[in-house]
């Protein structure tokens, strides 16, 4: 964890962007770390755990985390949560809380909230159409027999 705190910290100094590191362990050894490049990437989604992920996955040419520990500096917001779930490690340590975060001015309460709405009650705008175009490819999917469980 002081590992994941620390790629938070060098944060203040690099300003790749916000306060947040993370770490992926596998058998007590880190094989992905991150910190937060939304700035330096101008990437909205390269937030500390995803990068910690991919680096992750990368090194084991796998898109799972089995047995894998993530460590993050911070509770992961929305976004990294759904990644983490989709990644399935075998468990999540983080030290500050979503409180934390929102006092020092990263509020993901909106998220939160907008998520549970629904859709024709969110904020952005949001129109479902093509639907049963788009669910020809997932017929094609499934008579393929192309079905990867993830």
């Amino acid at each position: 964890m002081m590992r994941a705190i620390e790629l938070a910290r060098s944060n203040i100094k690099n300003l790749y962007g916000g306060p947040f590191g993370a770490v992926i362990v596998k058998d007590g050894k880190i094989i992905g770390e991150g910190s937060n490049h939304v700035l330096a990437n101008n990437d909205p989604t390269a937030h500390a755990e995803i990068v910690a992920i991919r680096e992750a996955c990368k090194n084991l040419s796998s898109f799972q985390l089995d047995g894998c520990e993530i460590y993050s500096s911070c509770e992961p917001c929305p976004m990294c949560l759904g990644a983490i779930y989709w990644a399935r490690p075998a468990k999540l340590y983080f030290a500050a809380g979503r409180d934390d975060a929102s006092g020092a001015d990263f509020d993901d309460s909106l998220i939160y909230r907008e998520v549970s709405l629904p859709i024709n009650e969110r904020q952005i705008p949001t129109e479902q159409f093509l639907k049963k175009e788009s669910q020809a490819v997932f017929n094609e999917w499934k008579e393929n027999n192309l079905n990867i469980e993830y």
